[in-house]
């Protein structure tokens, strides 16, 4: 542990920016230090512009708030690895109007990044494909997503108003577990507390998160994994469009192509599937035709109109390539 007071300062401030409470005992322990040394490093925080909390008696402790502007930030380097690679994808996610500020954010950063650390992440964007264009009807509201992502993160239930695929309007209590980011949209994996089930709630439908203070203890997402139980629940909904493909391979080698896309295999051989897709969007099911043609032959593709979106887009990719 540093024994530096501003080393020992910086390990503080990297505790409380969790936003959690930590008891002055708690951070005397983590720290290795005196519960008087505690109270001096904090004081030392707040003359910096840290807005920290404290409460006294038996109980007390610490919290870092939220204040009239921002002091500076103190990451660790997987946390500085995974800032920057988020920056570099957030002007093309489901977010609007964080584009500029995002590209402003990762210059800042990136010029502070060691050579190690910018390497790696170098190395996380080349394996990152990128996102496809994003149909404005779809955004999120980005302080709601902000909420949710830190509610996560907290384990710090939330209430919410919930706008359903019909319209109907209800006030939910969630236990907010993982975000997840597919078909264009964020989704949220909650344990819903007045159902007493698990729940999958489209972020653009979320209107006013509010935290409620009430910490949870994490549950074990159905199947353990928090991405495929989405997958699952998307795949469960009816779509407004839907086509059949050919394909020249069986089932099983486009399996990955396949993750992402709703569908049903109808007819399954060793060089040879039929198989049935479907998409709330039809430009976005057009999109997922190519990717799977990316993979294999896609050899037909029905209706027609289908087909002759998917066949525009490969003549768009010919033109661009010539």
């Amino acid at each position: 542990m540093p024994k530096d007071p501003t080393g020992r300062a910086l390990q503080l401030l990297s505790l409380l920016q969790t936003h959690r409470f930590w008891s002055g005992v708690e951070l005397a322990r983590r720290l290795e230090i005196t519960g008087r040394t505690v109270r001096r490093d904090v004081d030392r925080l707040r003359a910096l512009g840290y807005p920290i909390s404290a409460t006294s008696g038996k109980h007390g402790g610490y919290r870092l708030e939220s204040g009239a502007h921002l002091p500076p930030l103190v990451l660790d380097d997987e946390e500085a690895v995974a800032v920057a690679v988020g920056l570099r994808h957030a002007s093309q996610v489901a977010v609007h109007g964080i584009e500029d500020a995002a590209v402003r954010a990762l210059a800042t950063i990136e010029q502070l990044l060691p050579h190690r650390l910018r390497r790696r992440v170098e190395a996380l964007q080349v394996s990152l494909a990128p996102a496809a264009v994003v149909t404005r009807q779809f955004l999120a509201d980005p302080e709601a997503l902000s909420v949710l992502a830190a509610a996560c993160r907290d384990r710090e239930a939330i209430r919410l108003e919930y706008r359903s695929r019909e319209g109907d309007v209800s006030r939910r209590l969630v236990h907010p577990h993982q975000l997840v980011s597919a078909q264009e949209r964020w989704y949220l994996v909650a344990w819903d507390h007045d159902r007493a089930d698990w729940r999958t709630f489209r972020v653009d439908r979320i209107r006013s998160p509010q935290p409620t203070g009430g910490r949870f203890s994490p549950r074990d997402v159905p199947g353990g994994d928090a991405s495929a139980f989405v997958a699952n629940a998307l795949n469960a909904m009816p779509r407004a469009h839907t086509g059949t493909i050919a394909v020249a391979t069986a089932a099983e080698e486009i399996s990955d192509a396949l993750l992402w896309v709703d569908h049903t295999i109808k007819e399954t051989g060793r060089r040879s599937s039929v198989i049935e897709v479907r998409g709330d969007d039809r430009q976005w099911l057009v999109l997922a035709i190519a990717r799977i043609a990316l993979t294999a032959p896609v050899t037909a593709v029905h209706p027609k109109e289908l087909a002759d979106a998917v066949d525009e887009l490969r003549s768009r990719l010919a033109c661009s390539r010539s």
